[in-house]
C-alpha cells in the first residue's frame, strides 16, 4: 500500500501564513486563507485587493534584517560565552608577567576553538530552526520577509541549515555572494542559488 501524498503547502497572499493548498480560497490567481477570506473579499469590493504579484526581498531590506539578526545573536552569544568562559572547565589561569607555558597556550587555543564552534552552532540553529519552522528569522519577520522554494512551498529544516552554511560561502571574497542579490532579477544571493530558495515580501 503506497503512502499518502502530502498536501502541498502554499502561502496566503494576505497574511503570508503557510497553509495546505486545499484550505485556501482562490480569487482569480490569488490564494487566501480562511482567516483572511472575508477581509480580502471586502478589499475586492473596494478595489483595494492585492495583485498577487510576487515581490522579492531586495538587497538593502535583507541587509537591515541581517543586522537585526546579528544583534540578537550577538547579545545572546555574548551572555552565553561569558558563562562559558567563566566555567571552571574552560577557565585559563594567566599570571601577569609570567610567560605562558605550552600547556597553557594549548588550553587557551582550545578555549578559543570551542567558542568559535559554539558561535557557529548557535547561529546555524538560529537560522535553521527559524527559517525551517517559521519561514523567516526574527530580523526578516520585522520586514515581512519569508524564505520559500521556487514553487512557493516552505523551506525544510534540513534545507534551512544547509542555507546557513551556504551563507558562509556568500561571505567570502568581499561579500560578493551577498552583493549579487542587488543585480539578480529574483534578488537571489549566492546561498539562495545554491539552495534553490527565494526571499519574498509577504506584505507589499
Amino acid at each position: 500500500m503506497s503512502a499518502p501524498i502530502p498536501e502541498q503547502i502554499r502561502y496566503c497572499a494576505e497574511c503570508g501564513r503557510p497553509t495546505p493548498a486545499g484550505e485556501l480560497a482562490r480569487f482569480g490567481d490569488v490564494l487566501v486563507c480562511a482567516n483572511c477570506k472575508q477581509t480580502y473579499a471586502q478589499k475586492l469590493r473596494e478595489g483595494a485587493a492585492t495583485t498577487g504579484v510576487i515581490v522579492y526581498g531586495g538587497f538593502w531590506i535583507r541587509f537591515v534584517a541581517s543586522l537585526i539578526d546579528s544583534i540578537i545573536l550577538g547579545t545572546f552569544g555574548y551572555v552565553l560565552q561569558l558563562a562559558f568562559v567563566g566555567s571552571p572547565f574552560t577557565a585559563v589561569p594567566v599570571e601577569p608577567g609570567v610567560p605562558p607555558s605550552p600547556e597553557l597556550m594549548g588550553r587557551l587555543m582550545g578555549t578559543v576553538g570551542l567558542l568559535y564552534l559554539f558561535s557557529v552552532v548557535m547561529a546555524a540553529c538560529y537560522e535553521g530552526l527559524f527559517v525551517g519552522k517559521l519561514g523567516a528569522t526574527p530580523g526578516k519577520m520585522c520586514f515581512s520577509l519569508k524564505v520559500i522554494r521556487p514553487n512557493d512551498s516552505p523551506v525544510s529544516v534540513a534545507r534551512a541549515f544547509g542555507r546557513y552554511f551556504a551563507k558562509l560561502l556568500s561571505g567570502f571574497a568581499l561579500l560578493i555572494g551577498y552583493i549579487i542579490a542587488a543585480f539578480d532579477s529574483q534578488k537571489r544571493a549566492l546561498h539562495d542559488m545554491i539552495c534553490d530558495t527565494r526571499v519574498i515580501r509577504t506584505r507589499k
